[in-house]
């Protein structure tokens, strides 16, 4: 869970993210565990970065991105972008659908999953496009970018991923739609669960493990 950590594009832990936990309308997560059951007959598991995610949370996203003088970590999340144009190149925006609790951003690590070093803030940052055995490794397979980057290079289907990264992205994709998800296009690691409980609402409680998203 990126956001509890310091390590994601705002550089330091997010508000609202209390603990480490992925909360979810139950719609929603019953369909994320038919998925969970289906890719491991294969050999995957899911692994999740985001789920709610509370308005505070994104209000914090804003006023980051309305700080030019704060670019500590575009080196490894949005090195090709210039950060004034996040809002206008859709990067950044002041509501989001993780905040009504049906949407999930994840990817897939090949079982057995070993564990994840530890961010250690202040190391050298790569870019999130660079090769897999050169930007951060968190144990993921290869989809051609790391989370969160902002770059085209993240659109799903985008021609430049061939190979192994795009049959990974279709693999996530595909399992994720067979149990009712739409996957953002400008995101392959976004994937909101349809019909949405909670289509016009956008909460705002904190992510822990006492909170409730949904019926």
């Amino acid at each position: 869970m990126r956001y509890t950590t310091a390590h994601n594009f705002v550089g330091e832990r997010v508000d609202g993210y209390r603990e480490p936990v992925c909360l979810l309308t139950r719609p929603a997560a019953q369909a994320l565990a038919r998925a969970q059951r289906v890719l491991l007959r294969s050999g995957y598991t899911l692994k999740v970065y985001d789920c709610y995610r509370p308005q505070r949370a994104v209000d914090h996203f804003v006023r980051w991105a309305k700080d030019l003088g704060d670019t500590a970590m575009k080196p490894a999340f949005y090195p090709r972008v210039d950060k004034s144009r996040l809002f206008t190149d859709g990067y950044i925006a002041e509501k989001s659908g993780h905040s009504r609790g049906s949407t999930v951003d994840l990817t897939l690590v090949k079982l057995p999953a070993w564990p994840t070093r530890p961010y250690v803030p202040g190391e050298k940052l790569v870019p999130c496009y660079a090769p897999q055995d050169e930007r951060f490794r968190d144990n993921s397979v290869d989809m051609g970018t790391g989370y969160d980057c902002f770059d085209t290079l993240s659109h799903t289907d985008d021609p430049r991923i061939r190979g192994v990264q795009r049959s990974n992205r279709q693999l996530l994709k595909n399992t994720l739609a067979a149990q009712g998800f739409t996957n953002l296009p400008e995101e392959w690691w976004h994937f909101t669960y349809k019909p949405e409980l909670f289509p016009d609402t956008y909460f705002d409680f904190p992510v822990a493990r006492r909170s409730v998203a949904g019926r």
